[in-house]
C-alpha cells in the first residue's frame, strides 16, 4: 500500500461549499417530476469533482487527480512548473506535454516543491 503524501493540495472549500448548497437547492426541482430529477446529477458531479480533485504531492512523483483518473509523474520527467496569467499551476514534462496540477497556485508552489524535497530557483524577470 502507497504511503501517504507529504502533501495534498485541493479547490477551495468555498466551491465544496457552493457544490452542497446547489445539492440542496436542486432536490425540490428534481423531486417535482422524474422527468427532472436528472437534473440533480450535475451538481452531485461537481461536488463529487470538488472533492476528490487535486494534486498529491509525494518525494518521488507528483499525482493529479480528476473526477474520473488521474495522472503519475515522476518528479525526474517534470522539466519545469510554471504558474500562467492566472496564477494557476502547469506542469512542463520532458517530452514536451504540458500537465495542469490542480489546486497549485502560484502561492502555494513553493510549499508543492518543498514537500517533493525540490528547491525553489526563480528566474532574474520574477525577482523584481
Amino acid at each position: 500500500m502507497r504511503s501517504r503524501p507529504a502533501l495534498r493540495v485541493r479547490k477551495s472549500g468555498a466551491v465544496l461549499v457552493a457544490a452542497l448548497i446547489a445539492v440542496v437547492g436542486a432536490i425540490p426541482l428534481a423531486g417535482a417530476s422524474w422527468a427532472l430529477a436528472p437534473i440533480l446529477l450535475i451538481p452531485l458531479a461537481v461536488l463529487i469533482w470538488t472533492y476528490r480533485a487535486g494534486t498529491d504531492v509525494y518525494p518521488d512523483e507528483i499525482r493529479v487527480r480528476a473526477l474520473f483518473g488521474g495522472n503519475r509523474v515522476p518528479w525526474s520527467r517534470i522539466a519545469e512548473l510554471a504558474p500562467d496569467a492566472r496564477g494557476r499551476v502547469s506542469a512542463l514534462l520532458d517530452n514536451g506535454n504540458v500537465i495542469r496540477l490542480t489546486g497549485v497556485t502560484r502561492d502555494n508552489l513553493p510549499s508543492v516543491l518543498a514537500a517533493g524535497g525540490h528547491p525553489v530557483s526563480r528566474t532574474p524577470a520574477t525577482d523584481q
